[in-house]
């Protein structure tokens, strides 16, 4: 994610990394207001909507993804994937810690029934090979998961804490960091950490709602099921409505359009 905000800086999110001395721990809080305005923006434009048990799920699995990400080095493109039984559902979230964008969704539909809930990682380096992390988890809460997915995939535990309804923090550890501090801090310990810790800036990186799926991309994504049985694709319409695997975004698409876009690409 960027040093410098991108040139609308009204679309971005500045979150700060501080470091804890004598705790040896990474520490970041944001209010994340601004990028759920940008979110429900989203929703309303492609007339998206959620319960709102859901909305508050997606909203605060956005913020502990961009926790997530800002900790993160700056060349990966990231997605989550925590699958939820009770009730069934997927959250979805994917970002890119070079631009600052992140995005989500949740899925309902053609979700898969196990008998325990999975937290997947899929993550992508530029010249390496993708790689999926897959942790099991227990219960319904969402910051549960997410622990559980640092306690056995990442290199280093981190904790994460909901301050106010709409600001999200992460305390990550470091080498030689203080487990026990680490392990019992509360809510109140990370409200009040500038003031009973020596915390000291590291950097600041900038977060923005964005998918980037366009028509084109769509136009991409459906060029081979098109290409093998036109009619199985479009079901004998002349128009389909495709939501975006990444953000929902709906996208109408035409046969005309897929004929199109076909040619030119055969060309």
């Amino acid at each position: 994610m960027p040093d410098t905000p991108p040139s609308d800086e009204s679309e971005v999110l500045a979150i700060t990394s501080r470091f804890v001395r004598g705790r040896n721990l990474l520490f970041a809080q944001a209010d994340f207001s601004q990028l759920y305005i940008d979110y429900y923006l989203h929703q309303k434009d492609n007339d998206l909507a959620l319960t709102p048990e859901f909305d508050e799920r997606l909203k605060a699995a956005l913020a502990l993804f961009s926790l997530h990400c800002v900790s993160r080095p700056r060349n990966e493109v990231l997605a989550w994937t925590v699958n939820f039984q009770r009730p069934l559902h997927n959250l979805f979230l994917a970002g890119d810690t070079g631009t600052g964008d992140v995005t989500g969704r949740i899925y309902t539909e053609g979700v898969k029934q196990a008998e325990e809930n999975v937290f997947y990682q899929d993550l992508a380096r530029r010249n390496r090979e993708p790689h999926r992390s897959i942790v099991g988890f227990n219960g319904p809460d969402l910051i549960h998961a997410v622990e559980e997915f640092y306690k056995f995939s990442e290199q280093r535990p981190a904790r994460f804490y909901q301050l106010e309804p709409d600001v999200f923090a992460i305390l990550a550890a470091h080498p030689d960091y203080d487990e026990n501090w680490f392990a019992t801090a509360t809510v109140e310990d990370i409200r009040t950490i500038e003031q009973t810790e020596e915390v000291v800036d590291l950097e600041t990186r900038f977060v923005r709602w964005r998918c980037g799926c366009n028509q084109e991309r769509i136009l991409g994504a459906l060029s081979a099921p098109f290409q093998n049985d036109p009619d199985d694709l479009f079901l004998g319409e002349e128009l389909i409505e495709v939501n975006c695997p990444r953000c929902a975004a709906k996208h109408r698409i035409s046969r005309e359009m897929m004929e199109a876009y076909v040619a030119d690409k055969g060309k």
